[in-house]
């Protein structure tokens, strides 16, 4: 594995990389030396690498501001088509949510965060409705812990060890040694419950979406309204779905 002080490490490509994701995260039309500030690299270096993504149709510009153009989606896009069980996704996910009548979302694990590839609404709208994309905390949502559960020993170990816990409610787990106890809880479990850790109005199940070799690669989900589910409740009536969905997606894999 490459590392920045490796000689396979090629930094100006990584430079670039790091150009789009801080346009990404800002707003929409930045000036040269909002770029610059944000990605911390001199204004003549972000220069050339706008001058280049422009010349490759990623970015455009007035003369005075830049701002991504769609074919950056390209970059995302290409993720998902490797994805084996993209096409099913969406599928799956559609009945769930008509069988459920909840909100439900699949995800994948992203370092210290989740990102969503996949997300269905119900007509009752959560005052948090992450979009294709979206990217939470690990650590405070179900399925970003039950993802945590499926790492190799190591790797959970690491994380732990390097992960900084956001302080999100009065809720959030913040103690690494309780932490870990909730995901060795998930392992053990087979599924992720988390109450009002993200945001106050919120609760969420969760289950491992597996591949054939029974490693964890995914994620899948039911949002619900703090106050009108607990555990019980909710693993009594939504714990079989969600493993009749995760199964699906398993068998696409």
């Amino acid at each position: 594995m490459a590392t920045p002080e490796s000689e396979s490490f090629v930094r100006t490509f990584a430079r670039g990389i790091a150009v789009i994701e801080t346009m990404g995260r800002g707003a929409t039309h930045q000036t040269l030396g909002e770029i610059a500030d944000s990605v911390g690299l001199p204004r003549t270096a972000v220069r050339r690498f706008l001058m280049t993504l422009m010349e490759l149709s990623f970015v455009k510009s007035d003369g005075k501001q830049y701002w991504l153009t769609p074919r950056v989606l390209r970059l995302g896009l290409s993720y998902l088509g490797t994805l084996p069980y993209w096409r099913e996704a969406q599928v799956a996910l559609e009945e769930l949510c008509t069988r459920i009548k909840q909100s439900c979302a699949l995800s994948v694990l992203d370092g210290e965060d989740i990102v969503y590839i996949q997300r269905q609404h119900s007509k009752r709208i959560l005052p948090m409705s992450p979009t294709l994309g979206s990217r939470l905390p690990a650590h405070a949502v179900s399925m970003g812990r039950v993802m945590l559960a499926g790492l190799p020993d190591d790797e959970l170990n690491h994380y732990l060890e390097m992960a900084t816990l956001k302080h999100l409610t009065g809720a959030t787990v913040m103690d690494k040694t309780v932490l870990r106890e909730r995901i060795l809880a998930a392992r053990s479990d087979g599924y992720s419950w988390i109450d009002g850790e993200l945001d106050d109005s919120i609760c969420g199940l969760a289950v491992p979406v597996r591949d054939k070799d029974g490693l964890t690669i995914a994620a899948v989900n039911v949002s619900l309204p703090t106050g009108q589910f607990d555990q019980k409740t909710a693993v009594q009536r939504y714990l079989g779905e969600l493993r009749l969905a995760a199964s699906q997606l398993r068998a696409a894999s």
